[in-house]
């Protein structure tokens, strides 16, 4: 825009038409043009507070909040508003309330969540042993014998579904009624390895040893194959 201003001498009015400005907008451009040359075109600080963090600082900030909190040295695994504080106090020396670092964590891609529970790995050589040693065999005999190998597991889940994070109007929550006793949907499944045969079975008492074994005895109602059963968590 400059160049056409001064080198053909195009009409401020032309200009701002074209550029879409106004000319109270483009006389002080050319103006400081005129003045301070090509300093004039370069950006510079445009007022107001300058940032307390700067780029390398949010960078590491960034990727110690996305690493989580375990990995800083705290006991909980999920950021608060308050460890958020904390942090920026013990990593770069500037001190934010807690409202203000949840607007720095928006601004930066994060956002709240309902957190995920993950089982953590325990006695992980007896695992890797079960997986090199047991499980080959358990699998061998299962064909030799052409039996069902079956991995079972169990659910329970409310007949009214999740609570959390559910969709409704802002500041008008759902509510779900309740008879006031603690029921819900209960099934037990089995899938086999091989075939992938599928039993399912659901009961309208509670999971214990007696719903657990009229399950098997469904399954055994269903085949004559031997069963070979593998469940989780089972002693």
């Amino acid at each position: 825009m400059l160049i056409d201003l001064l080198v053909p001498h195009v009409p401020v009015e032309v200009l701002g038409a074209r550029w879409g400005l106004s000319i109270s907008c483009i006389s002080p451009w050319r103006q400081a043009f005129l003045l301070q040359g090509r300093d004039s075109v370069t950006s510079h600080h445009g007022g107001g507070r300058r940032p307390q963090l700067t780029p390398r600082q949010k960078k590491r900030l960034v990727e110690l909040i996305a690493a989580g909190p375990l990995v800083v040295g705290c006991e909980t695994a999920g950021w608060t508003s308050v460890l958020i504080r904390v942090l920026l106090w013990r990593e770069v020396g500037v001190l934010y309330n807690c409202q203000d670092g949840c607007t720095l964590l928006h601004n930066w891609g994060f956002a709240l969540h309902k957190a995920r529970l993950v089982s953590e790995p325990l006695e992980t050589a007896k695992r890797l042993a079960w997986l090199a040693q047991q499980g080959p065999t358990i699998l061998r005999a299962a064909k030799r014998r052409q039996g069902l190998l079956l991995f079972e597991e169990e659910a329970s889940c409310a007949p009214w579904g999740a609570l959390r994070d559910t969709w409704a109007r802002r500041g008008q929550p759902p509510e779900v009624p309740t008879r006031g006793k603690r029921t819900g949907s209960t099934v037990f499944g089995a899938i086999a390895y091989c075939s992938g045969r599928r039993f399912s079975q659901g009961i309208a008492g509670r999971l214990n040893a007696e719903s657990s074994q009229a399950f098997f005895h469904m399954i055994l109602a269903q085949t004559t194959q031997p069963l070979c059963v593998i469940h989780d968590g089972a002693r």
